[in-house]
């Protein structure tokens, strides 16, 4: 039962997340990517410092040192990500972002020695075959590849690193959370980023590379709104607390969903285009997820004799 609430938390931070790409694209006009992730994670912190303040009596210096490690990943993500959107599209950030499921396996097998079941391999294969093909503007087969590779730009890099990060802070995210209270390590992630945003955007104003830029609206105001309590307090608390009852392969193929709902939120509120593939994509991912969830437990079953 565990693992089920496990999963379901976890498929309703990815709905949450989902809806940031478009969120945070159409905020991006107006103040700069590093000064919204510090603002964004300032609001957070400040949100949740009455509520963790019973918490943090019992914190020592293991805890502090590995929710500061965490929070180094958690920082590099969510800054590479904002960054690249403004220069890339929506959807195209979304998919790109959903290639962490390439290199959580990897990094599970490097940091924790384990290899994923044959079951959590066929899946990755559908799902790296279903972001092949939502990834793709092509319409038809031969195109698809083609289409693919063309303008990728700094955007796209930067949301690569993303997924880099992401994948590392998955699998660190499994180990560590089983070793500490989650309630102070979500909060000294979500207050390091915060420092570290506005740090680093202070920084690269004075090289020369992003200014400094913030414009009060109400699309603003939405936008912090909703990432620092829905997509940040909320989704931090659920996959902080469950993804230790889910396995990092596992829970890379339900975060995998992130990529269809932000294409399907970017082509609803941006008028983004899908290619007529994305639709086979959707529906690999999702065959995905089926085949690792039915099959994985199938077999689990047989060999525990139930």
């Amino acid at each position: 039962m565990k693992r089920y609430i496990g999963e379901g938390a976890l498929l309703l931070t990815t709905l949450l997340w989902g809806a940031t790409f478009v969120i945070v694209k159409e905020s991006l006009t107006s103040v700069s990517p590093l000064v919204f992730v510090s603002l964004r994670f300032a609001i957070a912190s400040l949100i949740l410092s009455p509520f963790i303040i019973k918490a943090f009596r019992n914190i020592d210096k293991e805890l502090l040192m590995a929710g500061l490690f965490l929070s180094i990943f958690f920082f590099a993500g969510f800054a590479t990500q904002t960054i690249g959107l403004k220069y890339t599209t929506a959807t195209k950030s979304g998919f790109i972002t959903g290639t962490f499921i390439l290199f959580t396996p990897l990094f599970q097998y490097l940091i924790e020695k384990k290899l994923p079941k044959k079951e959590n391999i066929y899946g990755i294969i559908l799902i790296i075959t279903g972001l092949i093909f939502l990834s793709s503007k092509g319409d038809t087969f031969f195109n698809i590849f083609t289409e693919l590779g063309d303008g990728f730009n700094i955007g796209d890099f930067f949301t690569l690193l993303c997924a880099i990060s992401f994948a590392l802070y998955l699998v660190y995210l499994d180990v560590i959370t089983k070793k500490f209270d989650y309630m102070p390590l979500i909060y000294i992630q979500i207050l390091f980023t915060a420092v570290m945003g506005m740090l680093c955007a202070i920084f690269l104003s004075l090289i020369g590379f992003e200014g400094i830029k913030f414009s009060f609206n109400n699309q603003i105001f939405f936008a912090l709104v909703y990432t620092a309590i829905f997509a940040t307090i909320i989704t931090t608390f659920l996959q902080t607390k469950y993804q230790k009852t889910v396995t990092p392969t596992k829970a890379g193929i339900i975060f995998s969903f992130e990529a269809p709902l932000a294409a399907f939120f970017a082509f609803y509120i941006l008028s983004e285009r899908i290619s007529s593939f994305g639709y086979i994509g959707c529906a690999l991912i999702f065959t995905g997820l089926i085949v690792t969830e039915i099959l994985g437990n199938r077999n689990s079953k047989v060999k525990n004799g139930s």
